[in-house]
């Protein structure tokens, strides 16, 4: 027997046998695929306007989350929530310019919490948000972040002659002044050009990602790489044959252009907040059909264009046969208002913005084509990943909070359950900093500012996914009940107060 197994040791290296990565036991890949202003606008999450049969394809794979819910509709503190595993009410990260290591120095990320466990991680694209301030995390990744464009043109009549538009200066850090002084002009709210997939930048990061993927297998070690795209973020700049593939009058336009009757003042949002800054956009063509159908057109082409990306990213992964190895999980930051309430994009607490896609895919776990009513939210993912990825839940071993939980339990069976509800919050000037419990049929959000007795919403959601009404005061005992869950949660971290003096 001894000499036996003396002579297999001798023939399995010259069998050329490779170690670890092909046994059962070996570390599972991650691929995280993150989408800018995704609202589940995909025919599998039941948008039968949306032409998306390669986000259709990824979700037959796995599990289809139906509740899933962003913590902050806003882009950077969305995508601090889903990188710290942590709630922006806990860390303080609400806006746009926040520097995660001003705030927390020592924060361990999802993906340096991989590298710490053996994994070579990257990232592509729209991963962190740079821009408006933001530098990103270069602490995050293994190698250097490979960074492309969120804001970008290909005609030059979109961008007055090719000059240096508003949005492209925020996205790259830059002053919104020309050196006289005068606001840089606005570029155009959409383009639809005859060009190849790769004059975008959702073109060249998938491009650039199946590279990644290629060069993973022929190491043969455990990777975690996230994978960012811009679309469908405004401008709404896709290739022509993205836009063909819808009749435009065929796509839902919205007619309720008001806040819900009894909503506080100061709950929605300026209706050019955002889009003001692309051009020819002004309130007035915002109440026009035909300027309201040219956005939502632009959205579902840029949606498409996307879709078209990650199927080329996913086709790869089966080419390459690492599709049995490796978690994979699909990710909107926020959702997206076109025209609804009479509120454009994000940065409210409504149920369109903050309603977003996942899409888990883990072989062995989950079962294809499933789906569950579990509610989901974005600081769920880095304890889930871990737990599928065989590491050490992360709550006993970083510096900042763990507000997620793992939903591996609902992977397994889609009527488990790990939580009843999901917890939202937005910063507004005027009413503070509304927190927000969404169950199976109420939203309810209570504003408090110092000094001032809490104000409240609630909408019933029985009937449809948009409010009409806020029905708060004839419901005193509903608020009262979820009033005391609010009451659970830590206080939250002050976002508006006196600017310091750094003079």
């Amino acid at each position: 027997m001894k000499n036996y197994l003396l002579m297999l040791c001798m023939v399995l290296p010259l069998l050329g046998c490779k170690a670890q990565v092909d046994t059962p036991n070996a570390k599972p890949n991650v691929l995280l695929i993150m989408v800018d202003d995704l609202k589940p606008a995909i025919n599998a999450f039941g948008d039968k306007h949306a032409l998306t049969p390669n986000l259709d394809k990824l979700t037959k794979k796995g599990m289809r989350f139906d509740n899933a819910y962003a913590n902050q509709a806003v882009c950077a503190p969305s995508r601090f929530t889903l990188m710290l595993g942590s709630h922006g009410t806990n860390t303080g990260l609400y806006s746009l310019g926040n520097k995660l290591r001003e705030k927390i120095p020592n924060a361990v990320t999802m993906p340096q919490y991989f590298a710490k466990h053996g994994y070579r991680t990257e990232s592509l694209g729209k991963i962190f948000h740079i821009g408006h301030g933001n530098p990103g995390d270069d602490q995050s990744f293994s190698v250097p972040h490979f960074k492309d464009k969120v804001v970008e043109y290909v005609l030059p009549e979109s961008t007055d002659g090719g000059q240096l538009t508003i949005e492209e200066a925020y996205f790259q850090n830059k002053a919104i002044l020309d050196d006289n002084g005068a606001k840089l002009p606005k570029g155009a709210a959409y383009e639809a050009p005859e060009v190849e997939d790769e004059a975008y930048a959702d073109g060249r990061v998938a491009n650039e990602t199946i590279k990644r993927l290629r060069e993973a297998k022929e190491r043969g070690t455990p990777f975690f790489i996230a994978s960012g795209y811009a679309r469908p973020h405004l401008p709404f700049c896709a290739p022509k044959k993205y836009w063909d593939m819808y009749d435009p009058n065929m796509l839902p336009v919205t007619n309720i252009n008001q806040m819900p009757k009894g909503a506080p003042e100061g709950a929605g949002k300026n209706i050019l907040s955002e889009i003001g800054n692309y051009k020819p956009t002004t309130e007035a063509l915002l109440h026009t059909e035909e300027y309201k159908r040219k956005l939502v057109h632009g959205y579902y082409a840029s949606t498409s264009y996307v879709d078209a990306q990650i199927g080329k990213v996913i086709d790869e992964l089966d080419r390459l046969d690492l599709t049995k190895n490796t978690i994979i999980v699909l990710w909107g930051d926020h959702g997206f208002h076109l025209g609804e309430l009479g509120i454009w994009t994000k940065h409210v607490n409504y149920e369109i913005a903050t309603h977003i896609p996942i899409v888990v895919v883990a072989e062995g776990v989950t079962k294809p084509n499933s789906s569950t009513q579990q509610f989901a939210e974005t600081v769920d993912v880095f304890p889930t990943l871990c737990e599928l990825a065989g590491l050490p839940q992360p709550k006993e071993n970083v510096v900042q909070p763990i507000d997620g939980v793992s939903l591996v339990p609902v992977l397994k069976d889609s009527e488990a359950r790990v939580r009843d509800y999901a917890y939202h919050y937005y910063p507004k000037k005027q009413l503070g900093i509304g927190r927000a419990i969404r169950t199976n049929q109420y939203r309810m959000v209570e504003w408090t500012k110092k000094g001032k007795e809490p104000v409240y919403e609630l909408y019933d959601y029985t009937d449809g996914d948009l409010e009409t009404v806020n029905i708060a005061e004839q419901n005193p005992e509903i608020i009262e009940k979820l009033s005391s869950i609010l009451a659970q949660y830590p206080k939250p971290k002050p976002k508006f107060g006196k600017k310091k003096n750094n003079k």
